[in-house]
C-alpha cells in the first residue's frame, strides 16, 4: 500500500511487487525547450488525486501542470523569464499542493524563497512564505507543517503556518556524514508519523529521522558512492511505501531503485543501462512520485520529460 504525499489525509492503495509492465512519456518529451509541450530540466514533481502532474520545470522558470493524456501542458506559476519580482520565479526545484488552501507551495530556488500561489483561474502572482532560505525539496504532513531541505545549512526545517523560524528536524549539525549530520540534503518525504526521509545528496544515502529523534538512520546506501546494488550515487527524489520501502531516483546511476525496510541492497526498477533515451534508460532523474493507483512517475531530467511506469 502506498501513502500519497499530499497535505491531506494520505491515501492507501494496492501493494506492489516490482516488476515494470510499461513505460510511457507523459509530460515533454518533445526536446528541450520552453513551449507547452516541451519542459526544460523537470525537477520535483507533484501528482493530484486525478494524476494530474504539478511539475517544477526549473530551466523554464516555471511551474507546468499537465492532465493526463494531454499534450500539451498549462503554465501555472512564473514563465517570466528568471527573475524575483512575484510573477516571476527563478530556477524552481519543487511543488506541492496545500489541500486546504488550494495553493500551490513553490521553492523558488535561486531567489532563495518559498512561494504560495492560488490555483484560481487568473491568478497572476504568488505571495512569499518564506525568505532567505536556500531551499531545495519540500514536503506536507497531514497536520499542515511544510518542511523544507536547506542545502547551505544542511538541514530540514519543519514550519507551521505563519511561523518563520522553523524547527530544525534533521541535520543541523554542519556538514559532514554522521548520523546527526546531513551534506546537502534535497529531496523529502514524510510519513504519517512524522518521520523525515531525506535524500542526502552527497552522503550518497537516504536518511530516516523519526520525530523528535537526535541522529538518522541510514535506510538505503550509505556504503560510499557507487553502482552497486548497496550503492547510491547523488540520490534525489524519493517516496515511501506503507511497508517503509523507499522508491530513489539514483542520479548518477540513472535508475530508479527500491529498498525494503531493513534491506542491505536495492532492487533496480527502471534505468541502470546506461544514461540514454530509450524507454529502459534515464539520464539523470530528478523527482519522483506515485499516483493514487500506484503507477510511478520520474522527472527524467536530462531527458526532459516525464516518464509513467506501471508496476506490478
Amino acid at each position: 500500500m502506498y501513502y500519497k504525499k499530499t497535505a491531506s489525509k494520505p491515501i492507501l492503495i494496492l501493494d506492489s511487487v516490482i516488476d515494470v509492465k510499461w513505460v510511457q512519456t507523459v509530460a515533454g518529451g518533445h526536446g528541450r525547450g520552453d513551449a507547452t509541450n516541451q519542459l526544460d530540466q523537470p525537477h520535483g514533481l507533484f501528482i493530484d488525486d486525478d494524476q494530474t502532474m504539478i511539475i517544477a520545470d526549473r530551466e523554464n522558470h516555471r511551474i507546468i501542470q499537465w492532465r493526463m493524456g494531454d499534450i500539451n501542458g498549462q503554465v501555472v506559476a512564473g514563465s517570466h523569464g528568471p527573475g524575483n519580482q512575484l510573477h516571476q520565479l527563478n530556477e524552481p526545484t519543487d511543488v506541492l499542493i496545500d489541500k486546504e488552501t488550494d495553493t500551490l507551495i513553490i521553492c523558488d530556488r535561486k531567489n532563495r524563497r518559498v512561494i504560495r500561489w492560488s490555483r484560481r483561474s487568473g491568478t497572476t502572482h504568488g505571495e512569499i512564505l518564506l525568505n532567505n532560505i536556500h531551499g531545495y525539496g519540500l514536503a506536507m504532513d497531514d497536520q499542515g507543517y511544510l518542511y523544507i531541505s536547506d542545502t547551505e545549512h544542511h538541514e530540514v526545517r519543519r514550519y507551521k503556518t505563519g511561523d518563520k523560524s522553523g524547527t530544525v528536524v534533521a541535520g543541523g549539525h554542519g556538514e559532514g556524514n554522521g548520523l546527526n549530520q546531513l551534506n546537502v540534503p534535497i529531496y523529502l518525504f514524510v510519513d504519517r508519523q512524522q518521520a523525515v526521509y531525506v535524500s542526502d545528496n552527497n552522503n550518497h544515502r537516504v536518511m530516516k529521522w523519526n520525530k523528535g529523534a537526535k541522529e538518522g538512520i541510514v535506510v538505503a546506501g550509505g556504503h560510499d558512492q557507487g553502482n552497486a546494488l548497496t550503492s547510491l550515487s547523488h540520490p534525489l527524489g524519493m517516496f515511501v511505501d506503507a511497508l517503509d520501502t523507499v522508491y530513489v531516483a539514483d542520479c548518477g546511476n540513472h535508475r530508479i531503485v527500491c529498498w525494503p525496510k531493513g534491506s542491505k541492497q536495492g532492487t533496480v526498477i527502471v534505468g541502470g543501462n546506461g544514461e540514454g533515451e530509450g524507454a529502459n534508460q534515464l539520464k539523470n532523474p530528478m523527482g519522483l512520485s506515485f499516483d493514487r493507483y500506484g503507477n510511478l512517475y520520474v522527472a527524467d531530467c536530462k531527458n526532459n520529460r516525464v516518464q509513467r511506469l506501471c508496476i506490478e
